[in-house]
């Protein structure tokens, strides 16, 4: 029962949904999700336990900047004291196990993918690659973790394989998360500063991130506009997100508070997951049959509602909580 309830403090759900939607896309791309099939289900719960595994190691290795970063934090179960090293390690070993085992009902090859993923969480937290402690393979890693392999899974869940065409769409969603992922080191600055971690934000100052960010979020929206050069539609309503993630990257330069600096990221975060929702959502609709101008209202109708929040932020960010922590 405790192994259960330490798995589920560190799948820290949010992250997790965001995993799953790269996955739905995957799959949804090679025009997959026309019903709730078995493998993608089960795809689910592995990338779930290679998410687990993951944090676990890196919760052993960055447990002392954690407890700066993140104290009193009940996803931290090492700072709370609700675990002990070992646990963690019991956590990493059977999530892992399961990871590649629940895979392998869906076929060889998603069971080596999640075999690949495993081994990244390992290298990124542990020694002796320890890509977290690398200022440039540390955003890209996560990036291939949580885009690349996921995607990939949701492809190979349908029964279909990467091709050419994938590229364009994945490149563009690699590029849009890795400008996301980068503004994660304005939440763990203090921790990563005491310990010597060398992340970009500490090496090249706020400027140069924010600017980076913004170089990665165009490159990603102008290959997303050639992966959807036959629904130019969807691009053009994509677009709206685009602008409100580079509102939301200015206001992070000018911001000086903590808080505010964190509104602008979790606010930013938010519409980037409502544009890989809208995308979603499109591609299951055009999967199901549907026209183009149905597709066309359902896009309208979530980017009005997500346009609405934005608004309502922007005018009142006085009454804003924080709840997507970078």
């Amino acid at each position: 029962m405790k192994l259960l309830s330490l798995y589920w403090s560190l799948l820290r759900y949010r992250v997790a949904v965001m995993i799953i939607l790269f996955m739905l896309l995957g799959a949804a791309w090679h025009g997959g999700l026309t019903a709730i099939d078995p493998p993608v289900l089960l795809m689910v719960l592995a990338l779930a336990s290679s998410y687990v595994s993951a944090t676990s190691v890196n919760d052993i290795s960055d447990r002392k900047i954690d407890e700066i970063n993140h104290p009193g934090d009940r996803g931290r179960p090492l700072v709370t004291g609700a675990a002990r090293t070992a646990d963690l390690w019991i956590l990493f070993g059977v999530s892992s196990v399961l990871a590649v085992a629940v895979a392998l009902a869906a076929g060889p090859a998603a069971a080596g993918i999640m075999l690949l993923s495993v081994v990244i969480g390992v290298a990124y937290s542990l020694p002796p690659a320890r890509l977290s402690y690398r200022t440039f393979l540390a955003p890209l890693t996560l990036a291939v973790a949580y885009v690349g392999i996921p995607y990939w899974v949701g492809v190979v869940a349908v029964g279909e394989r990467l091709g050419t065409s994938d590229l364009p769409l994945m490149l563009a969603l690699y590029l849009l998360f890795a400008g996301r992922i980068i503004l994660k080191d304005f939440r763990d600055r203090e921790g990563d500063a005491a310990f010597g971690k060398p992340t970009f934000l500490l090496k090249y100052g706020k400027r140069a991130t924010c600017l980076l960010s913004l170089c990665a979020v165009c490159a990603g929206d102008a290959l997303l506009v050639v992966s959807l050069s036959d629904r130019w539609w969807l691009a053009v309503l994509l677009q709206s997100y685009i602008v409100s993630i580079a509102i939301m990257l200015h206001r992070l330069y000018r911001m000086n508070s903590r808080k505010d600096e964190q509104l602008s990221i979790g606010v930013g975060a938010k519409m980037g997951n409502g544009l890989l929702l809208t995308l979603l959502g499109a591609l299951i609709l055009s999967n199901q049959g549907a026209d183009w101008a149905t597709q066309l209202i359902f896009g309208l109708a979530l980017t009005g509602l997500y346009t609405l929040n934005f608004v309502d932020f922007v005018r009142h960010p006085d009454r804003a909580v924080i709840g997507y922590k970078g």
